[in-house]
């Protein structure tokens, strides 16, 4: 069995920082395991390549949810990275950290070390932002942040709007203040895809003691008592092991780090049992307080071949398009489609915006999954701090097969009826002159006016927008996993480092706040080691 001092399942957007930092130190031996490839193919590097990823099982997991009672009974999906960088080689690049408030809730519930003054130096740590220079932003960091280079007119128009409607416009999302209407940054160089692989791993795959084998799906981490001592792991069509002499890092994700934990005997010891696992720790916590933002989708047809879609017109405006792309990376190529955004409050009195928008430079149905002659632009609302909260289980004791994922959106009415509130914001900004004159038809919405209407056209339409957090939960609480150190609970030699540790929703994208958390768990490993 090899030998390594620290064993990273996983190699998304937590796995990879992990990965590229901790192997910096020459002296330390890093072995990374990930399930999919190298991440590193055009369809990757492209930043439209996601259209081809988002809807099918190219470099994603495709994971389908149970049928959820608030969504009418559908099955939702929930697409997620399988590659190196993860979801961060397959999102829309948006580079969004959350509300300051978000990460002081975090270091009031118990968790020292995790308000927004301790977080800030970690998100300016990882980033490199090319035209923010200010107390709020990082130079010289490995993740690039960059202006959109798709030159899209709709954005001016989707600003226009928003200010016809009386909405504040903002620069700057991740500055002092995050409430109002802008244009996203995004997480490219170039015009490229700069995923958390490409920032943090690909430059350093080279490095003799940092080992990464792709293609390896975790099976489970084996014990010596209560301290993690390896991963098996398959690879090939072969079942293999590898051994870790500090530590074992769990980075798979808010779905597959608590099916990795609940495989290898860590868990609520009654459902272990169930599927036929003997428990070695009952951790009642594991796979519970799933969260994640539901998400509705506004979709408007508009005659304008600068609008992604399908028609005889579009494809020969597309031909011009990979002309742009290939001699100077501008143009739609370049786009992430989500190029508008918006945090909005759906009552004045709260600490922070409760609602995101997503303004999309195409008609965005069913996930890609459903295409729709012609062109448009679609817009999403999601609510930013559901109340409800589901859970991931085991399907059964093989590891091949795909957990039990129960996001429970609209679990609890609240949320229902704060979305409402949403819905009527965002339409607020749709129907204003700017864009309502550029539509010639409105999907889905047009006969949707009561309060009544939108909470069914809500039911039938929503689904996730892509966060998923919390099944791995921080805390000292008795539903906690890890401790504020990430170390897994009355374990040894064992943390878990991504998203799946959030113990409640931040206020927006969680691909910046997963790789800042990864930047921090360098430091208390390092800390740990040294101590």
């Amino acid at each position: 069995m090899q030998e390594f001092d620290y064993v990273i399942v996983g190699g998304g957007s937590a796995g990879s920082v992990l990965a590229g930092r901790l192997s910096e130190d020459s002296a330390i031996r890093v072995c990374l395991l990930e399930a999919g490839g190298r991440g590193d193919s055009q369809v990757v590097k492209v930043p439209m390549g996601m259209v081809a990823m988002m809807p099918t099982t190219l470099n994603n997991w495709a994971f389908d949810t149970l049928p959820q009672p608030g969504l009418n009974g559908r099955i939702g999906y929930q697409p997620r990275g399988r590659m190196l960088g993860g979801s961060s080689g397959s999102n829309a690049m948006v580079y969004i950290r959350g509300h300051r408030w978000d990460y002081d809730h975090w270091a009031a519930q118990g968790n020292p070390g995790w308000s927004y003054a301790d977080l800030l130096p970690y998100f300016k740590r990882s980033e490199h932002n090319e035209t923010l220079h200010d107390e709020w932003h990082g130079q010289g960091g490995p993740l690039n942040v960059a202006e959109l280079r798709s030159d899209n007119p709709f954005q001016g128009y989707y600003l226009d709007a928003a200010r016809q409607a009386g909405f504040p416009l903002i620069r700057d999302f991740n500055g002092a203040e995050q409430e109002g209407v802008g244009i996203y940054q995004v997480t490219q160089k170039g015009g490229e895809r700069w995923s958390s692989a490409r920032a943090y791993l690909h430059p350093h795959m080279q490095r003799p003691n940092l080992t990464v084998i792709t293609g390896a799906r975790g099976r489970r981490v084996l014990f010596e008592g209560t301290r993690a001592t390896a991963v098996e792991y398959s690879c090939g069509g072969r079942v293999e092991q590898v051994a870790a002499r500090r530590e074992v890092l769990l980075c798979a994700g808010a779905f597959q780090s608590p099916q990795l934990l609940m495989l290898s005997g860590v868990g609520d010891s009654e459902q272990l049992r169930e599927v036929g696992i003997e428990p070695l720790h009952h951790l009642p916590g594991v796979g519970q307080n799933l969260q994640d933002h539901p998400d509705f989708v506004f979709v408007y047809k508009a005659r304008d071949y600068g609008l992604f879609g399908l028609s005889l017109g579009g494809s020969l405006r597309m031909l011009k398009e990979f002309w742009r792309y290939i001699t100077g990376r501008r143009g739609m190529l370049t786009s992430n489609v989500a190029e508008g955004g918006a945090f909005l409050k759906t009552d004045p009195s709260l600490p922070a915006p409760d609602v995101q928008l997503h303004f999309a430079t195409a008609l965005v149905v069913n996930h890609a999954r459903t295409l729709i002659p012609g062109h448009g632009y679609s817009c999403h609302v999601c609510l930013l701090r559901p109340k409800s909260r589901g859970s991931v289980k085991l399907r059964s004791a093989d590891p091949e097969d795909a957990p039990l994922i129960d996001p429970n959106f609209f679990g609890e009415p609240e949320d229902l009826e704060v979305l409402v509130k949403g819905f009527k914001l965002t339409r607020q900004i749709m129907d204003a002159p700017a864009l309502a004159s550029r539509r010639h038809t409105e999907l889905f919405t047009a006969q949707v006016h009561s309060d009544e209407q939108i909470r069914q056209v809500l039911r039938e339409r929503s689904d996730s927008v892509y966060h998923p957090i919390g099944t791995c939960k921080m805390g000292s609480d008795p539903l906690a996993v890890v401790d504020a150190e990430l170390r897994v609970h009355g374990l040894q030699g064992l943390r878990v480092v991504d998203a799946s540790i959030m113990p409640s929703l931040i206020g927006g994208n969680t691909n910046a706040p997963t790789i800042m958390l990864a930047e921090k768990a360098v430091d208390l490993i390092r800390a740990r080691r040294i101590a």
